[in-house]
This record gives C-alpha cells, structure tokens and sequence, in this order.
C-alpha cells in the first residue's frame, strides 16, 4: 500500500516551453503512487490510500491506477462542490529539460482534497491488522501538505508498526512544501516507526540534521560515496530500528544525459548497484520512485539485499526511458536490463 497525494502532470509536447505551448500532455503521478503503481506493473498486488476529487480529473487518476490493477477502493472521494473551493485534485505543470535547460515542476496544488485529509479518515488498523498488507510505503511529500497529513502519517506508521507491517519513508524533500525546520520537527517523530529509509544526501541534512562530511550545498551534486556512507551510519546508530536505507546517485552531465547509480544499506553492511554512464533520459521525473519500487519488489520476492539494489537502479533507469511520473515498464523488461542484456532490438 501506499499513502499520499496523486496529482495530474500537465507538460508540453517534448522539451516545451509551458508558457508557450498550445498542447499539454496529460499524465498521472505522485511520489508515494508512483511506487504502487509501478510494483502493480510488475505483477505485485497493490493498493493506494488518498483522498480525491469525485469529479471527471479525479477519476483521470481512478481510471489510471486501475489500468494497471491498483486497489483504488480504500481511496476516499469527495464530493465535488462545483468550484474547487472545499476540495480540488492537485496540478503540476512540469517542462522536460534539455541540454543546460532543466526540467522544471511548477505546483498548482493548494486546497487539494489529499491536502484536506484529517486523522480518523481511513480504518489502518483493519488494512493492515486484517488485511494483511505486508508493506507501506509513504513519504516527506504527503507529510509536507499540511498538518493533517502530517497526522494522518504518523496515524498510518503506527497502526503499520503494530501490525508488523514494513514501513518505507521516502524523505522526499521539497523546498516549496515547507521549510527545513518544519520538516525536522515532524519527521523525527515519524523516523522511529520506519524500517526502510530512503533519501539523498540533500533530504537527510534538509530533513533529519545529518551532515554529510565534505558536502555543502554548493557542491551536493559530487557526492563522495564515503561521505554519504559515514552519515548513514550515524543515521542508524541515532535511530536503530532503520534496517534499510536506500539512495540513488545521480551526476547530471545535461538535461538528456546523467549517471546513474545506487546505494543500499542493510542490516550493516552497503550494496552498489551497477552503474549505468552516460544515461540517456528521456523524462528524468519519477527515477527516485522507480529505484524505490525496483528494490521494494526484491525484498518482497525474496532477494539478495546485492540484487535488490541492482534492481532499484534498472528499474529507475527504464524509467526515465519513457515519458510521465509513472511506471510503462514490466518484469520482462526489467529482468533484462537488470541482468545486463543491451539495447539492441528485439524482433
């Protein structure tokens, strides 16, 4: 399961300009959707916990997530007032960079109906206590929204505890949700009922107070491995019931070209993930979601933690093969790249 907010992406054609486009391209995605639709693509049982519009936008994100077999029922549906005034889904308009031009997210999601969302709204205790669900996962992005997600989250990660349920937390952070001291105040407080942690070097100094050594906001984007690698045990040393903590490592050479690697800690000991150089992307957005989903599908099918992580960043890197937040990749795909087969075409 996961819980957070859905929105709909609305992008110019290619590597427009939104200010100057007279097509928008509809998608769907959200951090936290992201993943369970993605795990739904490769063949897992999933399901998404939210709050929405009942109108025709809010059933874009309906229709879409069952699509792929997404257990939409336990979604709360609003009634729609005419205006948006009480609920509205959330927009984001997002330009898909290029060359020295960046991709770019521009928010238009004030007053969604998944921002409105108060503790009491969903039964935890019955989805995980008696159905059973084996993982959550959830993020900073839900939590930032408002105060009442930020309770509905930590209603979510103690009924997931008591229910013996994984908890993963993508940190997530996002400068135009809530500052840094917000996001300390209220994360702490979530950070002893997760088990896996997932984040970049950026989110855990923005959002927990570690200091990666060496690393200043001027050059985040030339992580030493080592560096991150000390800060995760202090992480785990502050906090631990963390078992897993995951990140991806990414060197942006232009808008269509990147590095692209990751890193996986478990249980004490750190797993590399090969490295895919000179990534060609065709939509950067949503690679952090599929390096998520990509090693959530190996715990859950058994897994080395070694071929875990090396599933995270195949499936984050076929991810940014294809255009939109959300997964069109499926198990065949990603077990060939994952087990090193190359790009020549099949027939």
């Amino acid at each position: 399961m996961s819980l957070g907010e859905c929105m709909v992406r609305l992008s110019p054609p290619g590597h427009g300009r939104i200010e100057f486009s007279p097509t928008l391209e509809v998608w769907v995605g959200g951090g936290e959707y992201n993943v369970a639709y993605a795990l739904a693509r490769l063949g897992m049982k999933t399901g998404f916990l939210s709050r929405l519009v009942d109108n025709p936008v809010g059933r874009i994100i309906v229709n879409h997530g069952r699509t792929v077999g997404v257990d939409m029922s336990q979604v709360t549906m609003a009634k729609y007032d005419g205006v948006g005034k009480a609920d509205r889904i959330g927009l984001n308009f997002t330009e898909v960079g290029t060359g020295v031009r960046a991709s770019v997210t521009l928010y238009d999601r004030g007053h969604s109906a998944t921002m409105n969302m108060k503790p009491g709204q969903i039964d935890f205790k019955q989805i995980f206590g008696e159905q059973g669900v084996r993982w959550l996962h959830t993020g900073g992005i839900f939590t930032a929204l408002s105060d009442g997600t930020a309770a509905v989250c930590k209603e979510a990660l103690t009924a997931a505890k008591e229910a013996g349920t994984i908890v993963s937390y993508d940190l997530n952070f996002r400068s135009k949700l809530w500052s840094a001291a917000d996001a300390q105040k209220k994360t702490k407080d979530l950070v002893p009922l997760i088990d896996c942690l997932i984040g970049n070097e950026e989110d855990f100094q923005t959002v927990l107070g570690f200091k990666v050594e060496g690393i200043d906001e001027h050059n985040l984007g030339a992580l030493d491995t080592s560096a991150y690698k000390k800060m995760v045990e202090q992480v785990v040393k502050t906090y631990p019931n963390i078992k897993v903590v995951g990140t991806t490592l990414r060197e942006v050479k232009s808008g269509l070209v990147n590095n692209w690697s990751a890193i996986l800690y478990v249980n004490g000991t750190f797993y590399e993930s090969r490295q895919f150089k000179d990534l060609e992307i065709e939509d950067r957005v949503g690679g952090g979601d599929g390096f998520s989903s990509g090693f959530a599908y190996g715990f859950l099918n058994g897994k080395t933690p070694q071929e875990c992580v090396d599933l995270g960043a195949a499936h984050g890197a076929l991810l940014q093969s294809t255009r939109g937040d959300s997964s069109q990749i499926d198990l065949e795909e990603l077990t060939h790249v994952y087990k090193g087969g190359s790009a020549r075409i099949k027939r």
